[in-house]
């Protein structure tokens, strides 16, 4: 069960990277990275699709990871993302279940995170 967990967090990192960065692949890189990633495509299924070998899907794919976390890397824009979704979950949470809590103490939690992500824009 853990290898699938593993599997499905891949998953969704490939695809939150694809999200961010896959307009500066190749329009072949993101064909067959879309299938593999998004359309959830066999290798076999994509290789004879676009007429290469597996393995060529298989390395394509590869080299398609390499170049989005290298972007990430550099560029940290999911990395960003992520945190600022983290941050406004937190408001939500926290404006939702206020109630017989120290209203001030809820509102200035409230007040100091959104100082961090006005901070970060």
């Amino acid at each position: 069960m853990i290898p699938k967990v593993i599997e499905m967090e891949k998953k969704l990192m490939q695809t939150y990277l694809y999200d961010f960065y896959g307009e500066l692949l190749t329009e072949h890189q993101r064909t067959v990275y879309e299938d593999f990633v998004l359309n959830d495509f066999s290798l076999s299924e994509i290789a004879q699709e676009e007429g290469i070998s597996r393995q060529g899907v298989h390395d394509l794919v590869k080299r398609c990871d390499r170049t989005l976390e290298g972007y990430e890397k550099k560029l940290h824009l999911l990395e960003r993302f992520l945190d600022m979704k983290e941050k406004v979950t937190r408001i939500r949470t926290l404006s939702r279940n206020y109630q017989g809590k120290q209203e001030a103490a809820v509102m200035e939690e409230i007040a100091s995170i959104s100082s961090q992500i006005l901070e970060e824009l």
